[in-house]
């Protein structure tokens, strides 16, 4: 019995042993680093390739495509329609064209009312727009009141006449402000003085009152009628003064900010072809339409002639002084978007996409805040033709560019050998396909032993949502300078292929076309 105590005794201890060193592997393993991941594809091209010229990268966090300088020959540059541009600095003003409509100068109006109760006899003024000169009568009135003062300035003049020789004091000095004080109320009354001067010089009351026109206008409104009671508080006449008029120009909110009173203004409306009006700013007012995103600016313009009626629909043009500005041709900004784009051209065919900042439009051209300087020379036409060749040759990843100046050298050492391609079925189509090519010296004899390379690029289509599509393939030799191989591509559309053959590790013969492929994207 002891001998079979200390046997389990002893299994039991080895088998502690046991699971002691089977946890101790386990929390080992556990807590081992995981090794490190391979390098990513593009890291290792990174880092096999080393430093290369400097290209224009996209924002961060975009799926824009990154340009590449160009070297293109003379005759690429004149196929395709580039034209060259300067940089430059001059004093720059913007134009800015909106719509507006006459209305009437309100400071220009006159209000015809009477300050005294009375009735209408008759009215001389009778219609609406008709024209009225100052001083022209347009109305007679009878009032009880005015017909009442008169009469006591009348027997204040005489009470003042028998009492001017009274030796009583105050008696005299009395009688003369009574008569003072009579005609100062007819002055409150708005009575001309012509009427007063003849109450003075006649002595008589007169029953009917004319009055007058205070302006030179047109009659606007008009409530005066015969026989009609007035008050104080009654308009009758409205009279605007055309000479100068108001336009209430609608103008959007982005172009607000660059608006200021006082800034001239032109007006052209078709009624009057090639005639222009000038005037100028007088007033922003401080709302915005809800509806049209758009803030009334009143301007005043004079108005010779008449010409310009209330109501009237005219084209305005604001005249915006910005300085001196650096500025290119608009036509030389290539926008895709996300951000601008300018191609600078160093000569020779060299040509550098170069990321740029705009600020306002300024007439014909863009006033640049950052990436260009005074007199260098900018592409002004094709920009979306060599934005493409740039995507091209950033996806292929395989061109250096020379260095400014250089392109008329490298012109000189374009190989002679030729390179024709073909594809079964032609036009190649979405999927399987063969190509085809012929490689051949200045002669027309076949080479033989070349390595072809054929690699198919489709640059990236932001506003599409589609990126950059690459596919290679190479092609083996068949004998007589043919080379053949299959190739799948994976989408119908327009493809920029190029092919470059190699013999002994060199370059030989290397060619660029563009081929339309069948089938959808």
């Amino acid at each position: 019995m002891k001998n079979y105590r200390t046997a389990f005794l002893l299994a039991m201890t080895v088998n502690l042993f046991l699971l002691a060193g089977a946890g101790a592997w386990w929390w080992h393993s556990r807590r081992a680093p995981a090794p490190a991941p391979a390098a990513s594809a593009t890291e290792s091209e990174v880092v096999a390739r080393g430093p290369e010229q400097a290209t224009t990268a996209p924002p961060p966090g975009t799926t824009a495509p990154t340009l590449v300088p160009l070297q293109l020959s003379p005759q690429r540059l004149a196929s395709i329609g580039v034209r060259v541009g300067t940089v430059e600095r001059k004093t720059v003003h913007d134009d800015i064209r909106v719509t507006g409509n006459v209305a009437v100068d309100e400071r220009k109006q006159a209000f015809v009312q009477t300050r005294f109760s009375g009735w209408i006899q008759q009215v001389f003024a009778n219609a609406n727009y008709q024209y009225v000169k100052k001083g022209e009568p347009l109305f007679t009135i009878y009032s009880q009141d005015l017909v009442t003062t008169e009469r006591e300035y009348l027997l204040a003049r005489q009470n003042e006449q028998l009492l001017a020789a009274s030796t009583v004091p105050g008696v005299a000095e009395g009688a003369k402000s009574l008569v003072g004080a009579t005609i100062e109320r007819l002055r409150q009354w708005d009575i001309p003085e012509r009427e007063i001067s003849r109450l003075v010089a006649t002595g008589k009351a007169q029953q009917y009152l004319t009055v007058d026109s205070p302006v030179s206008g047109f009659i606007t409104e008009r409530n005066a009628l015969p026989n009609l009671y007035v008050e104080p508080s009654t308009r009758l006449y409205t009279v605007a003064d055309f000479s100068t008029v108001w336009v209430n120009a609608e103008v959007f909110q982005n172009d607000l900010g660059r608006v200021r009173v006082g800034q001239p203004a032109s007006l052209t409306v078709d009624s009057y072809p090639g005639r222009t009006f000038h005037g100028r700013v007088d007033f922003i007012y401080p709302d915005i339409d809800m509806t049209t995103r758009t803030s009334r600016v009143r301007l005043v313009f004079t108005n010779p002639g008449l010409l310009l009626r209330p109501g009237m629909f005219v084209n305005v043009g604001l005249e915006i002084p910005m300085g001196r500005q650096l500025v290119v041709p608009a036509s030389a900004v290539f926008q895709t978007g996300t951000r601008e784009i300018a191609f600078v051209d160093h000569g020779g065919g060299y040509i550098e996409p170069r990321e740029i900042v705009v600020g306002p439009q300024a007439g014909e051209d863009f006033i640049v805040l950052k990436g260009l300087k005074p007199g260098e020379r900018i592409v002004t036409s094709a920009n979306f033709l060599i934005d493409s060749e740039s995507q091209l040759q950033a996806a292929l990843g395989s061109f250096i560019p020379p260095p400014p100046g250089a392109g008329t050298a490298a012109s000189m050492n374009v190989s002679q050998n030729s390179l024709e391609f073909n594809s079964i079925p032609s036009p190649p189509r979405k999927g399987a396909n063969t190509f085809q090519v012929k490689l051949a010296d200045s002669h027309g004899q076949g080479i033989a032993g070349a390595q072809i390379q054929v690699i198919f690029v489709m640059p990236a289509m932001p506003a599409m949502g589609m990126a950059a599509q690459r596919v290679e393939f190479t092609l083996a030799g068949k004998g007589a300078g043919i080379y053949e191989g299959p190739g799948a591509l994976p989408s119908g559309g327009t493809w920029q292929v190029s092919i470059v053959a190699k013999l002994a590790g060199r370059v030989i013969a290397s060619k660029q076309l563009s081929v339309n492929a069948t089938g959808g994207m």
